[in-house]
């Protein structure tokens, strides 16, 4: 039996190409990782003292000299907060300005009709802040419940090694990325600035809103209140969090065909329209104007609605 040396050359050429590949893959990896420090540390760098420090995070996180939310607007407060996002008012002013012009400018040269402008420039400028506030905002919260059963194995084994509470919250802080680590770093920072550990716990739980920081609130104010082991309860705890960690995996595997076929019900008419569009731009303008085919559109548009609030109903499952 002969090999061809030309397949064996390919062979080996894939197999030097691939490893670097790898190598490379790896190394980045590994890079990215040890860059990622949390907000919190990033901070440390630049202030001097505890006090300084947890008034820029909180100033950062949209909260007022007295960690509680500020704004006229309750909920807008909460959706900043939660999102985690550095709050920069004049910043955040100039990109939604910037945003909002683009929006405008994009829609009246679309349509050819100037008037749009203004239709345009309030729908980007009011919406996508919003959109992005919510979207930062599921994004921190998914990565809460992963992060919080690995920082209270941390919290445990340290008040095993005989740590004091501060001492093992901050070990969080000091040990894990955003959002757990900033979260447990400014509870930290609290506690020494002078809060309680039952306070500090509550400001983190009021800023993540999240059902399983409430429940280690819940646990920390409970042992507070009428004693008991503290480490057996937060194991308890972190294998609770674990447990429902895993459910809402199973429950989103079990629901990723009810997702998918969301995406594909609602993209698809959009996909063809603007293929249609392309393709033959007279197809609809010759009778848009007609108001038959606007009802029609209008219609279509409502009933796909719905059927997104159905679909999203069917397989929006909470814990």
């Amino acid at each position: 039996m002969t090999f061809d040396p030309n397949i064996v050359f390919m062979i080996l050429i894939f197999a030097a190409v691939f490893t670097a590949g790898q190598a490379a893959f790896g190394l980045f990896s590994v890079a990215t990782q040890k860059r990622k420090v949390n907000q919190r540390l990033k901070i440390a760098d630049k202030v001097d003292g505890v006090s300084a420090m947890v008034t820029e995070l909180r100033k950062q996180r949209g909260l007022n000299a007295d960690g509680r939310r500020s704004g006229a607007v309750r909920w807008l407060s909460n959706l900043i907060v939660t999102s985690g996002v550095p709050y920069d008012p004049k910043k955040w002013a100039a990109y939604t300005v910037a945003a909002a012009c683009v929006g405008g400018v994009a829609l009246a040269f679309l349509t050819k009709n100037p008037m749009l402008f203004i239709v345009g420039a309030l729908a980007v400028g009011l919406g996508g802040p919003f959109i992005y506030l919510k979207v930062m905002a599921k994004k921190r919260d998914t990565a809460i419940g992963v992060q919080l059963p690995q920082a209270l194995e941390i919290i445990v084994r340290s008040l095993e090694a005989g740590h004091p509470v501060p001492t093992a919250i901050s070990l969080v802080g000091r040990e894990m990325t955003d959002p757990i680590g900033s979260e447990f770093g400014m509870a930290a920072d609290e506690i020494a600035y002078g809060a309680t550990l039952e306070q500090a716990v509550e400001r983190m739980s009021e800023r993540c809103q999240h059902p399983d920081i409430d429940l280690f609130a819940a646990t920390v104010r409970l042992q507070e209140r009428s004693g008991g082991n503290l480490t057996g309860l937060l194991k308890l705890n972190a294998h609770t969090v674990r447990e429902r960690l895993k459910m809402r995996l199973k429950i989103k595997a079990a629901s990723s065909e009810g997702r998918m076929s969301a995406l594909i019900l609602t993209l698809a008419p959009f996909i063809a329209l603007g293929f249609i569009m392309f393709s033959s731009p007279h197809f609809y303008g010759d009778v848009i104007h007609l108001r038959f085919v606007q009802i029609g559109l209008g219609g279509c548009a409502v009933w796909m609605f719905i059927g997104n609030m159905v679909m999203r109903n069917m397989i929006n499952m909470k814990l």
